[in-house]
């Protein structure tokens, strides 16, 4: 399998505090030849779950019923060795557009909802966090890294961790040095497992 990698951006705010802290991840990923697919999912027409179990048919496939942009994201997910969530925190878990991939992908993905049991189709795969909040990390991320990690287990991912930063407010700049070396040291950890 390649050195791909699946980006899901969950940030409304293309230059915001969430992109400044992926950009040096993914300029050391690319650096050492990872392929970085990007997906702004603000931009993209991603419905809500349905649960409708129409996806629990085909167990060779995501086959979900929606027609909207999962499609793409379901075969990044499904080609790429790690799927990189990077959001900003609202009300103490990921943004919307974020939430909804991440539900769509645990019904198409794993076929435990059907009839029978079915399997995961992305098993194996390697998840990581990049995160931005207005707390302090281990209060303003924390929710949304139990979840992740549950999310990992159900569905027999690996969790690799993440890199979580605090923006002490509007008037203050978001990025300086210390913050962009510990996000390239997260891009090169991230590395050492593809």
């Amino acid at each position: 399998m390649s050195r791909k990698v699946c980006i899901l951006k969950g940030s409304p705010r293309p230059e915001g505090n969430t992109n400044s802290l992926l950009k040096p991840v993914i300029s050391e990923l690319s650096l050492s030849g990872a392929e970085c697919e990007e997906f702004n999912l603000y931009d993209m027409n991603i419905r809500p779950c349905l649960a409708c179990r129409g996806c629990q048919k085909n167990w060779s496939a995501p086959a979900c019923v929606l027609n909207d942009d999962m499609d793409g994201i379901f075969s990044s997910m499904l080609s790429s060795k790690l799927i990189l969530l990077a959001t900003p925190i609202y009300v103490w878990y990921c943004t919307a557009p974020m939430k909804a991939c991440l539900d769509r992908a645990a019904y198409a993905l794993n076929k435990y909802y059907g009839d029978e049991k079915g399997p995961s189709l992305w098993a194996g795969k390697k998840i990581a966090l990049i995160s931005t909040c207005g707390y302090r990390p281990e209060k303003g991320t924390d929710l949304l890294e139990e979840g992740l990690k549950r999310y990992c287990r159900h569905s027999d991912l690996q969790y690799l961790g993440k890199i979580a930063e605090r923006h002490l407010g509007y008037n203050v700049e978001f990025m300086d040095a210390e913050k962009e070396q510990r996000a390239r040291d997260f891009g090169r950890r991230l590395l050492r497992e593809l």
